[in-house]
C-alpha cells in the first residue's frame, strides 16, 4: 500500500505471507535467468565488486520515498537520524534534510546553505535534539533545530586544511560521554577531531594509512555507554574501538576484515550501536546489513543486491529506533526501508 508521500506498508498475516512467498518465487526466477548479471553496479572504488552472495531477503515493514525531488521522494539519500520521539531526518544528495515521523508520513523539509561543491554525506542528533549535518565539501558541521532553524552560533570548521580548527571531507560527528565532539574526515587527511562542548578545538587523532589508528575514510561514528568511540573506518574494511576518555587516545579493538563472509566488511559505511552491546553495520559493497555483539562476532545479517522490497543497493547507513526497528538508507534505491529484528 503506497500512501501520497510515497511511504508504503507492508502488512501483516495473509498479505505478508504471500508477499514472502513472491519474493522467494522472484529470487528463484532471477537466478535461473543469471542473477550476477542484474546487479546493480557499484560506483567506481578501487577494491569493489558488484557481487553479493545469496542470502536470505526479509520483507520490510514500512519503505520511505522513492526517486524524485518533491516532498517524500529522495535522490541518493545518505544519512540519516532517528530522534528519542522516532522523528526521523534524512539528507540526501540535493542537500534536503527531510522529516518523517515514525509511520513514514512526511513533516518537512529543510536544505544546506549551499551545494555547489559538494553534498553532504553524515547526520545525527545531539542529546538536546539538535541536528547535526555533516556539511562534507564545506569542511563544516551544521545545527539546526528539528524545525530546520540554523543555529549559525553553534557552526563547528568551515576551512579546509590540516592546521587545527580546519577539516578536509567532514564525515559525521558524535557526542561523547563528557560533553565534548568527535568530528571525523577523509580525503586529504584521515582524521578524528575532539572539540569541547561549546565548540572549541581540543585535539585530533589519526592520519591515512591501515595501521592500528590509522584510518581511510572514517565514515560513521557512535559512542556506546562506557565512552568508547566506534568508528567505521570504511575503505579500511574495519570497524575500530578507540577509548579517548583521557587525554591521549588508545586503541582497544579492531573488528573485521575484508570480504563478504560473516563478520568481514566491504565499504562498512554505517555503524550503530544497539544497546551498548550490539553493533548494527551497513555495507556498501556487500549491499547488506550485519548484526554483531561487541568482540565482532556475527548473529545475523540481511538484504542482496537489487530492488525488490528487502533487497539493497549500496546502503549508505542505518539507525535503529526505540522500539529496535533498523531503518536503512538503500542509497542506490532512493529509499529509506524499516525492519524488525
Amino acid at each position: 500500500m503506497t500512501s501520497p508521500d510515497g511511504s508504503q506498508r507492508f502488512l501483516a498475516g495473509k498479505h505478508l505471507l504471500s508477499r514472502r512467498g513472491f519474493l522467494a518465487g522472484s529470487l528463484e526466477r532471477i537466478r535461473a535467468v543469471g542473477a550476477i548479471a542484474m546487479l546493480p553496479a557499484l560506483e567506481t572504488f578501487s577494491g569493489c565488486t558488484p557481487y553479493s552472495p545469496a542470502r536470505e531477503i526479509p520483507v520490510p515493514d514500512l519503505i520511505i520515498g522513492q526517486r524524485g525531488l518533491s516532498d517524500g521522494r529522495f535522490q541518493r539519500p545518505r544519512a540519516l537520524a532517528i530522534n528519542r520521539q522516532d522523528q526521523l531526518f534524512v539528507v540526501d544528495k540535493t542537500g534536503r534534510v527531510q522529516m518523517f515521523d515514525e509511520s513514514g508520513k512526511f513533516i518537512r523539509l529543510w536544505r544546506t546553505p549551499a551545494i555547489e561543491s559538494g553534498k553532504p554525506t553524515g547526520i545525527s542528533v545531539d542529546t538536546d535534539g539538535t541536528i547535526m549535518v555533516a556539511d562534507t565539501h564545506y569542511y563544516r558541521f551544521l545545527f539546526y533545530t528539528s524545525e530546520g532553524k540554523l543555529l549559525e552560533e553553534k557552526t563547528i570548521g568551515g576551512t579546509n586544511g590540516k592546521d587545527p580548527g580546519q577539516f578536509a571531507f567532514v564525515t559525521d560527528i558524535v557526542r561523547a560521554k563528557d560533553g565534548s565532539y568527535y568530528c571525523g574526515e577523509y580525503g586529504e587527511y584521515d582524521r578524528i577531531h575532539k572539540y569541547s562542548q561549546d565548540g572549541q578545538y581540543i585535539d585530533r587523532m589519526g592520519e591515512h594509512g591501515t595501521g592500528i589508528m590509522q584510518f581511510s575514510r572514517p565514515q560513521s561514528l557512535s559512542v556506546d555507554a562506557d565512552g568508547l568511540l566506534w568508528v567505521a573506518d570504511s575503505c579500511n574494511h574495519r570497524i575500530q574501538v578507540i577509548d579517548w576518555r583521557e587525554d591521549k587516545p588508545r586503541s582497544v579493538a579492531i573488528l573485521g576484515s575484508h570480504g563478504t563472509e560473516p563478520g568481514q566488511f566491504q565499504y562498512p559505511y554505517g555503524l550503530t550501536l544497539v544497546n551498548n552491546d550490539t553493533l548494527v553495520v551497513s555495507e556498501f559493497g556487500n549491499h547488506r546489513v550485519q548484526k554483531l555483539d561487541r568482540t565482532g562476532q556475527p548473529l545475523s545479517s540481511w538484504g542482496a543486491a537489487g530492488s525488490i522490497p528487502g533487497e539493497l543497493n549500496q546502503p549508505w547507513a542505518s539507525a535503529v529506533d526505540s522500539k529496535q526497528r533498523v531503518y536503512v538508507v538503500d542509497s542506490g534505491n532512493n529509499r529509506v526501508q524499516r525492519f524488525r529484528f
